[in-house]
């Protein structure tokens, strides 16, 4: 039986640790941490853990026979090799040992620590960088799991509130303010991440699907379409088109005219503005009241995770060459999650690079000339491109689309 004192005053609760919990066979024996996966590094262990949050540290406790000598050092933070990025994220240090400091805190549910720095604050890195890893990570916990979150920032956490209080019963902890030394029997530092805002169900704990994560948003968020209806079903709906428009960079310059083409072919039309203010409570109803959603290649495209099953997700992919990297960002993960996914790539009389260079210019004859690395592709396609969309062109688009809903 152990006891313990958060503040030297009050008694923590006192609760049982079978010893098999302190040295159990299976987990004894492997390695604390997992470096294999290329974009995260995780460690998991059961046993007699200390987390030290002043010290940055966990600590695997050994038996005084035992000669397991492990020190690892990771940044809990699913872009490895992403030097930019985790520079801003605290390292961590994970090692076994046969001292620690005495316990303050016992926690009788699994922990799980990890950093909410990095790129979040982006739509789309707030949920590739975490919530999706973060899902993937607790979700099989039911609730009974508590994060101590590094790098923690407050306006963040509260904006997805909804999201934590869904997968843990517990007041998150503030990793880098904390004091306490934390007592637990179960670990887990770092997120299982995989690919681009996807899960690799092959690897994921439970086998878990981003159907899975497409039905936990829409429950997390209490929407009330589960899945979209066939056209006819309700008497005289009309089939509805959201329409992401952006304010800066990849605007639609023609707006008012696609709007009319897609009236035209039956559609009522909503247009909305996606940013990283947005209130998620009331534009995830948007999101999961319409059948259809289309943008231009960007962070909106993101709220897809709030569509109703088999609604279509439509992707303008702006001039440059970079087909191939909007579909691993959207087109993938769409379709994972059991949506229907068009993509269409413009044309260059469709881009506004054309009032920036003439059309005999290199990058409309071989943009792939202008591919030398991401921040250069970002910021010559995608920071100073407009679309102005041919509706003519454009329009088969949509029709494919309304063949989709009859089916």
């Amino acid at each position: 039986m152990v006891a313990g004192k958060s503040d030297g005053s009050q008694q923590q609760a006192i609760y049982f640790m079978h010893p098999a919990d302190w040295d159990d066979a299976e987990w004894g024996s492997k390695p604390l941490c997992d470096f294999s996966n290329f974009r995260a590094n995780v460690c998991e262990m059961r046993g007699n853990i200390r987390i030290h949050p002043n010290a940055s540290s966990v600590m695997y406790m050994e038996p005084a026979s035992s000669k397991r000598n492990e020190l690892w050092k990771l940044k809990p933070y699913p872009r490895k090799g992403d030097e930019l990025c985790l520079s801003k994220v605290t390292e961590l240090t994970v090692k076994s040992s046969k001292v620690a400091p005495e316990c303050t805190k016992y926690h009788n549910v699994p922990v799980v620590v990890f950093a909410l720095t990095g790129y979040t604050g982006n739509l789309f890195h707030d949920f590739t960088d975490a919530l999706v890893p973060l899902f993937t990570t607790a979700s099989e916990f039911n609730g009974e799991v508590q994060f101590l979150i590094t790098d923690m920032a407050i306006w963040w956490t509260r904006k997805y509130h909804v999201v934590f209080k869904k997968l843990s019963n517990y007041p998150l902890i503030d990793f880098n303010k904390d004091t306490d030394v934390h007592c637990v029997k179960h670990a887990i530092v770092g997120l299982h991440a995989y690919m681009e805002f996807t899960i690799d169900p092959s690897k994921a704990p439970h086998n878990y699907t981003m159907v899975d994560f497409n039905r936990f948003m829409r429950r997390t968020y209490e929407l009330p379409r589960e899945a979209v209806s066939a056209l006819g079903e309700i008497p005289k709906a009309k089939p509805r088109l959201l329409i992401i428009s952006r304010q800066r960079t990849r605007m639609f310059l023609n707006l008012p005219e696609i709007i009319a083409m897609a009236e035209g072919l039956g559609f009522e039309v909503v247009v909305e503005e996606a940013n990283v203010s947005s209130d998620l409570s009331q534009f995830s109803k948007v999101v999961n009241s319409v059948d259809v959603m289309m943008g231009v290649h960007g962070a909106g495209l993101t709220n897809c995770v709030f569509l109703p099953h088999n609604a279509t997700l439509i992707q303008i992919v702006p001039w440059g060459g970079i087909e191939g990297v909007c579909r691993i960002d959207f087109g993938d993960p769409a379709e994972q999650m059991g949506l229907r996914y068009k993509q269409y790539s413009i044309a260059v009389h469709e881009s506004s690079l054309t009032d920036q260079y003439p059309l005999d210019h290199e990058i409309f004859k071989n943009p792939l000339a202008f591919h030398k690395g991401f921040e250069f592709i970002k910021e010559t396609f995608m920071d100073k491109q407009n679309v102005r969309l041919d509706c003519n062109r454009f329009r088969p688009v949509l029709l494919q689309t309304l063949d989709l809903l009859n089916q």
